[in-house]
């Protein structure tokens, strides 16, 4: 059993802990999220929430009632590779602790804190696929906007995130006439890692002078290389980040005439995304901050999350907010510390407070 790291007389289970513990407990890779969104409903439910899975498998609960919406999105999959759920200290072990399980419990946590008859509606998501194609997202682009939008992300407990950088993905092939490994003319691999590094000469140079949220990076995510004798062949996944204002078109088009006659297919083309600093929700997460002794500061991210996909869409106040240290995402190491948590449910819980009102 975990127990609080908190001099406080709360018990566990109204600090989240136990929460977080059970989420970490079941695994939900990307694709694979059911059996804890099934578990999830009933949880919710359980605590008071009315909650339900949707057409795609997003986990929908709801809290409260009013004619004003805060809208809470997290995301309940995970990226690949399992790390034993365990407690060292005062952080907890496991795949999704901080990416992105840790926040979407403390925001479940805080909403449950929340008086049930406040002139608001609280409304938890769990969407699925976030690590992937974000089809849990895309699923909500055409439902009514909220009045105000958090994303559930590591911040850290006394940040927030006001903006993403832009995704897109390049799936890159070419085959060619097998020729000897001793000739002259370059095999299909050779071309290929021409090519990646042609683009990233590119971009160093656009973004020489620049901040990282300004400029474009080009990283090889997969690559594979091979023949059967009659073809070689070379094929990989090319990963880059976006900065702002970034004109997508004119780039695939240069990719185009770079390919030397490579078959290139593009994928996920998600824009920049910057939220404003005076808003409703930004006042009210700084104010919680501050409410719990700390400093606020503002992050940009140069990775994505959802916030690319609805906020533009939605044209409301949003920003990201979440316990734990986003440097540990994806890693073996990832783990909470379960004292960032704890605070985390504090701002949170203030903060919707605030916004309630």
């Amino acid at each position: 059993m975990i127990t609080a790291v908190r001099a406080e007389t709360e018990p566990v289970t109204e600090t989240g802990i136990e929460l977080l513990e059970e989420m970490v407990s079941i695994p939900s890779p990307s694709t694979q999220e059911r059996e804890l969104g099934q578990w999830l409903v009933t949880r919710l439910r359980a605590m008071g929430f009315a909650a339900k899975r949707d057409e795609v498998g997003n986990v929908v609960a709801f809290w409260g009632s009013g004619p004003r919406e805060v809208l809470l999105l997290g995301h309940m999959d995970t990226v690949p590779g399992f790390i034993p759920v365990r407690r060292e200290g005062q952080r907890i072990f496991g795949r999704g602790s901080v990416d992105a399980k840790g926040p979407l419990a403390a925001a479940i946590t805080a909403v449950a804190r929340q008086p049930a008859g406040a002139n608001c509606r609280f409304t938890i998501i769990g969407a699925v696929e976030e690590e992937g194609s974000s089809r849990g997202a895309r699923h909500l682009v055409n439902r009514r906007p909220p009045d105000q939008l958090v994303i559930l992300e590591p911040s850290g407990w006394d940040a927030v995130t006001l903006g993403y950088k832009g995704s897109l993905k390049l799936r890159y092939r070419l085959a060619q006439r097998m020729g000897h490994g001793a000739g002259p003319n370059e095999s299909a691999a050779d071309r290929a890692i021409a090519f990646v590094r042609h683009v990233q000469d590119h971009a160093a140079a656009q973004g020489n002078g620049l901040g990282s949220f300004e400029r474009l990076d080009a990283r090889i995510l997969r690559f594979h290389a091979d023949h059967d004798g009659f073809k070689d062949t070379a094929a990989m996944t090319v990963g880059f980040r976006l900065p702002p204002n970034f004109d997508v078109p004119s780039f695939q088009q240069q990719l185009e005439d770079w390919a030397e006659g490579a078959e290139l297919r593009f994928e996920y083309a998600d824009a920049a995304v910057r939220a404003e600093k005076n808003t409703p929700v930004v006042r009210a997460f700084l104010k919680g901050i501050r409410d719990m002794g700390g400093t606020p500061r503002f992050k940009m991210k140069t990775g994505t999350s959802d916030m690319n996909i609805l906020a533009p869409v939605w044209g409301c106040p949003t920003l990201a907010y979440g316990p734990g240290d986003s440097k540990l995402d994806h890693t073996p190491d990832e783990a909470m510390d379960l004292e960032d948590f704890a605070r985390g449910v504090d701002v949170l819980t203030a903060a919707l407070s605030h916004l309630a009102r």
